[in-house]
């Protein structure tokens, strides 16, 4: 197995280290060359790109709405003899669907016109093209308990108001499964229970020790532009197909068994 990775970052760095973990050659594609490492203009990418066996791109849409890897390489890549292409795309492609369910048969409907673009330029870009989409991640050093440990967490009072999540080891499980068992097409990869985030931060308090913060309207909430546009957007993700095409059983199919292990990580 020769994995081409563009884009190193969080979910992208786990798999790539899954892969190697397992006898894999990793060839990494970042925004800058280093050693060992290549840029999406370093002259070595095209013979890279034809001798890959899987491919996986991580890289989002640049703010202009472009997806830079296949501005750069999509006639590459499109032709590559790869058997296996990958791509991580966002859950927020559904949009706000008022906390109904959705599967990968669902309308898209996202706000970010960059990102649901890019997410159907990639189904139609290679035969073998999966495009998994993610909803909000977690895992070691990016937690409820992370955040409650860095300082002052905002606990939001909306009722009715929940978020699908995965842990990053599952990410990287249902994708080594999607290696192997499963057609190409769209994935959901996310746990089996939407919860609230207050519910989340709270239990991670707990597990901390620590007293929950208070709960607060979101109108109070000193929250960035982007986590309060979070609150925008409520749906319930489905990932039916995800269990049932790549055979693949979470490892965390909830947040309370997620952050447990998160804990265990941090105390090592």
């Amino acid at each position: 197995m020769h994995l081409l990775v563009l884009g190193l970052g969080y979910c992208a760095a786990h798999f790539a280290a899954a892969v190697a973990a397992r006898g894999g050659r990793v060839t990494a594609v970042r925004s800058r060359a280093g050693p060992g490492v290549l840029a999406l203009d370093s002259p070595e990418l095209p013979a890279a790109i034809t001798t890959a066996t899987h491919i996986l791109s991580s890289v989002p849409p640049a703010p202009d709405g472009s997806d830079p890897v296949l501005v750069a390489h999509r006639d590459r890549l499109a032709a590559a003899p790869a058997g296996w292409v990958g791509y991580l795309s966002s859950t927020g492609v559904y949009g706000d669907t008022g906390g109904a369910w959705v599967d990968e048969t669902a309308p898209l409907q996202g706000r970010r016109a960059g990102r649901l673009a890019a997410d159907l330029e990639w189904q139609a870009l290679h035969p073998a093209a999966r495009v998994f989409r993610l909803p909000g991640i977690y895992g070691p050093a990016r937690s409820a308990l992370d955040r409650l440990r860095a300082g002052a967490v905002a606990r939001i009072d909306l009722p009715g108001h929940v978020f699908s999540r995965v842990h990053v080891d599952d990410i990287t499980g249902a994708m080594l499964a999607s290696t192997l068992r499963g057609a190409p097409g769209v994935y959901n990869l996310c746990d089996d229970e939407p919860a609230p985030g207050e519910a989340v931060t709270a239990h991670a308090a707990r597990l901390l020790g620590q007293e929950p913060p208070p709960l607060q309207a979101l109108a109070d909430a000193r929250l960035a532009p982007i986590g309060r546009a979070f609150y925008g957007e409520c749906r319930r993700v489905a990932n039916g197909k995800m269990t049932r095409d790549l055979g693949y059983t979470l490892r965390y199919p909830d947040y309370r068994s997620g952050l447990a292990a998160c804990l265990e990580e941090m105390m090592r």
